[in-house]
């Protein structure tokens, strides 16, 4: 099944002409979760053929503009284009009450509820889980209570060969157990070995977000072995006082946090508008962490096995 990483906006504080605000798509065995909302996260997701009926998971990482104030208008859109099902929204608990309000001043009456899952920026915990997936959140350290987010695959059942059904004559019935681990007795009464029957199934895939947050080494345990790491970025070293002052990273110690947790590929996002080349960015990371792309605008990341 697929597992994907789409970018819709890459910008900090401010949007840029070639850069929307933060947000993000992940697609995940047929499940779609948009992370943040910044402004005209909407006019993206049409943009990149984001299938709005299939969206119903909406992550708020933090309350700031530039992550949530495009969220209001996306609701409202989905209320004009006739949506029924309901959407559910994990966010810090404020974000409820300052949405309600809105559609109160505004005099919105949805046709659809929403569902607010209220999460805990202090501590790590599970927000969302199905019979394929785990979503976590856990703490970063930014200026506000803030969450990062961990999606995981559950692991998948073992491979049955076919050669050994055929061998072995496996019933039906008893092939579901043994894909989960279980040994096979034949008629002859003879054990055959599940070691022998089935081969390993795909490891388990992993993404991490980790955005608006100070170089924070807490973060590695977390993290550690994922497929992905996104990890804002929103200066260069120049700038690391700068980024301390602000409860942000640079490009280099985004680097030194995935080298540390032994990522697999290393994605920079949340540039600051005052960049408008951001190969410097990219070229720090890369004297630290080779495995490093740029989180640019519509440019989508394949996590593959």
């Amino acid at each position: 099944m697929s597992f994907a990483f789409r970018i819709l906006g890459s910008s900090s504080a401010l949007p840029t002409s070639i850069r929307f605000p933060s947000a993000y798509v992940v697609q995940m065995h047929e499940r779609i979760f948009l992370i943040d909302c910044g402004e005209g996260a909407q006019i993206q997701l049409r943009r990149y053929k984001i299938k709005l009926g299939r969206l119903n998971h909406i992550l708020i990482s933090h309350i700031h503009g530039d992550h949530t104030f495009g969220l209001f208008g996306l609701l409202s859109s989905f209320n004009l284009i006739g949506r029924e099902h309901d959407l559910h929204i994990y966010c810090p608990p404020d974000l409820e009450s300052i949405l309600e309000t809105h559609f109160e001043m505004f005099n919105i009456q949805l046709n659809y509820s929403l569902v607010y899952h209220h999460m805990n920026c202090k501590q790590s915990s599970i927000i969302f889980e199905d019979e394929k997936i785990i979503v976590d959140s856990f703490p970063v350290k930014h200026r506000i209570p803030t969450c990062g987010f961990l999606f995981r695959e559950k692991p998948l059942p073992r491979s049955l060969r076919k050669d050994m059904i055929e061998n072995y004559d496996i019933p039906i019935k008893n092939r579901p157990e043994i894909k989960m681990g279980a040994d096979f007795i034949t008629r002859s009464g003879e054990k055959i070995s599940n070691e022998i029957l089935t081969t390993d199934p795909p490891a388990p895939r992993s993404l991490a977000y980790c955005t608006d947050t100070l170089y924070h080494r807490g973060l590695v345990t977390k993290i550690r072995g994922v497929n992905l790491l996104f990890h804002e970025s929103t200066f260069i070293e120049d700038e690391a006082s700068r980024a301390k002052e602000t409860y942000h990273s640079t490009a280099r110690q985004a680097a030194m946090i995935a080298r540390e947790a032994k990522v697999k590929q290393l994605v920079l996002g949340h540039f600051s508008a005052r960049y408008k080349d951001l190969n410097p960015l990219l070229s720090e990371a890369r004297e630290v962490f080779s495995e490093t792309e740029l989180a640019e605008d519509g440019k989508i990341f394949m996590i593959e096995h």
